[in-house]
């Protein structure tokens, strides 16, 4: 499951103690080595979505990590593309990673809470991978808001998520068993650690984004295998 040059359990076990700002700055240079990492073939692939290169003006990438997205939202965007993340030590290695990218906007790495954003019609894409765990359920109409403000009238929200799994399916109880261990823990341990499976699913996710003024299209399969069951929504705001 990890790379050798990944963490190890006991430092996987640090993070899972620590608050999910701390245990990114810990884990921020061997994320890349962790299956938590979004693949390159699914970021292509939906970023591929948007249209070709240099087809908009400016880009956000939401919880941005180590700059995955940011690779393949850059030759996208003309002037710049810009990642927020609570984590420090993801933007440190997010601009490290990033030096030399392909594409030619200019790169901002902002250091911040997705769900405080206070950007006002800055963007005319924004995207967000691999972070909706991190999100409880209560805070996602704020992240939707923050995202809606973010966006310049006609701009687009790109995701990859889930449909609701079947409960038949061993990994619909695995996924429920360790959000149960996750709410124990937070219950017993503090800083809290969010990272929660199944969430934002499409249809939450369209209720959401709908209800927050954007009209909503979810593409099935478009994905390469073994990614092709996840759906790509893209959001536009009215």
């Amino acid at each position: 499951m990890f790379h050798r040059q990944g963490p190890t359990l006991l430092e996987l076990a640090e993070q899972a103690l620590s608050s999910v700002e701390q245990g990114y700055d810990l884990l921020a240079p061997k994320f890349d080595y962790t299956p938590f990492r979004t693949p390159d073939p699914v970021l292509r692939a939906a970023i591929e979505a948007l249209g070709p290169s240099g087809s908009v003006g400016t880009a956000l990438d939401v919880c941005c990590g180590t700059g995955a997205a940011m690779r393949h939202l850059r030759p996208l965007a003309r002037e710049r593309v810009t990642g927020i993340d609570v984590s420090q030590g993801m933007l440190e290695e997010a601009d490290r990673r990033l030096s030399g990218a392909p594409g030619t906007a200019a790169l901002e790495f902002v250091r911040g809470d997705a769900l405080e954003m206070t950007f006002d019609a800055a963007f005319d894409v924004a995207t967000c991978f691999g972070a909706f765990g991190h999100i409880l359920e209560a805070d996602e109409p704020r992240l939707i808001q923050r995202i809606h403000q973010a966006l310049r009238p006609g701009g687009r929200f790109l995701f990859v998520t889930g449909h609701p799994p079947s409960k038949l399916r061993p990994g619909y109880w695995v996924a429920r068993s360790f959000n149960a261990a996750m709410r124990v823990r937070n219950a017993l341990w503090k800083p809290p650690f969010v990272m929660y499976y199944l969430t934002f699913l499409v249809p939450r996710a369209r209720a959401l984004l709908e209800a927050q003024g954007f009209s909503v299209e979810v593409r099935d399969g478009i994905l390469p295998e073994p990614f092709t069951p996840l759906a790509t929504v893209i959001a536009t705001k009215h």
